[in-house]
């Protein structure tokens, strides 16, 4: 294909531009506007606590070396349980302990892993802070936390102020000042959360992430991501989310809740938190019919469900605005009757790349310049060979023998691994995991003014006008397993 004369990030990244002073530059240069386009409404104000005495920013700051990987698991549900054998299958990794509030789900996944020749780990379970006698233990380096979104910032920080690594299922928090808490326990315990976020890691959205940095696209201007994903048959099941928790959700709040599994991908892509970050959002919702409809239809009488109104909107949109112009597009929907889509979209001032929408084995379709004209669609699947991501390369057929959703679940914990085994810097931060999981309460604070923009925290105070490596990662290796 031919070569772009736009410079690319990874040469910025490699050259003179890669120094601080000059990066924050590039940065200072692309100031938000204080109210917007002329004429608009001035986003609705939040607040950004001061950082306080003692907290040094977590960015760039590297894992210590862990010879072996110990990892704690919370929460065995239908994804917890999912994800164990994925941990138990990287090399250098242990489950050492595993824990749920139904002591029973905990035996379970135990044995499963015993029968996969793997060491039994701890169980703990039976009580609602059962959790946080684990995270004590000595033997656990990692905690993954898979529990109902409600329980996910009190968790995290536990694993955090006992001195564990935590990766934290989607989202990390529903509130802002959870998200800060968050923040500011990192980086005072000197320990790293980052973001479950496996989408992050699909092989699709990782070639799209090269595409966008190698300048394929010329000035990215605008994405689109979400979680289109039809639940009413799960959300109405009375074994698949304990207690009904998911659907019980959409009787108490209005918001976006998940549109994660989209807006990560293009976030990263956009070099959000790494030279670009969100300044507005805005939120509309259509009415909630969805779920009312499905239970009209297909759920008996005698259901508790009939006991429920759901206020929830059915699809939840967001418009991101970003300090040097772009425009990000976040959805949620999981109450609609439709084929399941993460969007994925990426375009810019030389072409797009959508996904969900061609006919390729891919599912992915293009159009750039000065490759195609015409105005016809082209497959993805020359563009994706050729910008595969190296961890794909590396583990692709592991990935699919380990891992569910494609295989991008194990790619998640194999390169989690091999970070925290190396000593390297992790590829999602706890600054990329509050930014991506702002949406919920921001979308929350909109709605609620109808639809009025909101100003967006920037969670790393500052050091976002710094360009540098996160999900674009260098190719390195798994330390050997002694």
């Amino acid at each position: 294909m031919p070569g772009l004369p736009a410079v690319s990030r990874r040469l910025l990244l490699g050259g003179a531009l890669a120094t601080g002073a000059a990066v924050t530059g590039v940065g200072a240069a692309y100031a938000a506007p204080a109210a917007g386009a002329a004429g608009a409404e001035a986003p609705l104000p939040v607040h950004t606590p001061p950082r306080r005495r003692g907290q040094r920013s977590m960015t760039d700051v590297p894992f210590d070396v862990h010879r072996t990987v110990r990892v704690g698991m919370i929460g065995l549900g239908n994804r917890g349980s999912g994800m164990a054998e994925g941990w138990a299958a990287v090399p250098g990794c242990r489950v050492t302990a595993v824990c749920d509030i139904r002591a029973g789900r905990a035996t379970s996944v135990a044995n499963r892993l015993v029968a996969l020749g793997k060491p039994r780990p701890a169980e703990y379970g039976g009580s609602a802070d059962a959790y946080a006698q684990m995270v004590k233990r000595d033997d656990i380096d990692l905690v993954y936390i898979a529990t109902p979104w409600e329980f996910h910032h009190r968790q995290g920080k536990a694993a955090l102020e006992a001195g564990k690594h935590a990766i934290v299922e989607l989202p990390v928090a529903t509130e802002l000042d959870e998200l800060w808490d968050l923040v500011d326990t990192s980086e005072r315990t000197r320990r790293h959360l980052m973001l479950s976020e496996n989408c992050s890691y699909g092989r699709n959205e990782l070639a799209m992430l090269k595409m966008a940095h190698d300048g394929l696209f010329g000035d990215v201007t605008n994405g689109h991501g979400g979680y289109l994903h039809d639940l009413r048959e799960l959300l109405f099941s009375d074994t698949y989310y304990t207690d009904s928790w998911r659907r019980l959700w959409h009787t108490r709040s209005t918001a976006s809740f998940y549109p994660m599994h989209g807006l990560a991908p293009v976030a990263a892509a956009m070099d959000i938190n790494r030279g670009d970050r969100m300044t507005v959002l805005r939120a509309t919702s259509t009415e909630p019919k969805g779920l009312a409809d499905y239970r009209e239809r297909f759920v008996d009488r005698s259901h508790p469900s009939w006991k429920e109104t759901y206020i929830n909107g059915d699809l939840v949109t967001c418009l991101i605005d970003t300090a040097t112009g772009r425009v990000i597009r976040a959805e949620h929907d999981v109450s609609s009757p439709r084929p399941y889509s993460r969007i994925n979209s990426l375009a810019g001032s030389r072409g797009i790349f959508e996904d969900y929408a061609g006919t390729s084995a891919t599912g992915g379709r293009i159009y750039v310049e000065p490759d195609h004209s015409g105005h016809s669609w082209r497959d993805f699947d020359s563009y994706r060979k050729e910008f595969d991501h190296w961890l794909w390369k590396k583990i692709g057929d592991d990935a699919a023998n380990n891992g569910g959703h494609g295989g991008m679940d194990y790619v998640l914990q194999w390169r989690t691994v091999q970070l925290m085994r190396a000593g390297l810097v992790p590829d999602i931060d706890v600054y990329d995991s509050a930014a991506w999981c702002a949406p919920v309460p921001l979308s929350v604070k909109s709605l609620a003014a109808g639809g009025r923009p909101v100003a967006y925290p920037d969670f790393t105070r500052g050091s976002w006008v710094n360009l540098r490596v996160g999900l674009d990662s260098r190719e390195s290796a798994m330390p050997p397993v002694a």
